[in-house]
């Protein structure tokens, strides 16, 4: 009896307890990549079930904890860039301090080099990773 309780605590302590992040495209002004948000019949398809432009879906709903669009969210989808760099919360929440639609934050601030909102800096549309750049390849989202 006691080696299979001793079995079982040594079995769940190796075991890694590891958390999926949720795939949920890219940020990306790019209409023709599948994976991005701006092109309709892929990832920015409003009749994705986890689509950020699908009003229903908990990363699209202005209700949802997890939206991109709930101005109240506190655990909205995650930016990072091509380099696997984090970069801020994709959401509409003026106050958390990851926001992108944070004015006064790292990654809001038109004049933080972080920014996605700053042309000269993250934002630049011509960067090739930039999620402003219409050919490029933009950001990874992901979801909880």
């Amino acid at each position: 009896m006691l080696s299979r309780i001793t079995l079982m605590l040594m079995l769940v302590i190796c075991c890694p307890l590891t958390v999926h992040a949720e795939n949920l495209g890219t940020l990306s002004a790019n209409p023709f990549d599948s994976d991005s948000t701006s092109n309709p019949f892929g990832k920015g398809s409003p009749f994705a079930p986890d689509g950020l432009n699908n009003p229903y879906s908990p990363y699209g709903s202005a209700f949802s904890n997890r939206s991109s669009t709930n101005p109240y969210a506190t655990d909205a989808p995650r930016l990072y860039d091509q380099q696997g760099n984090y970069r801020g919360k994709l959401s509409a929440n003026p106050f958390d301090p990851d926001s992108t639609n944070n004015p006064f934050g790292r990654y809001g601030s038109p004049f933080s080099p972080d920014s996605i909102n700053n042309p000269f800096g993250a934002g630049n549309p011509f960067a090739p990773d930039s999620p402003r750049n219409p050919f490029g390849r933009g950001w990874r989202i992901e979801g909880k």
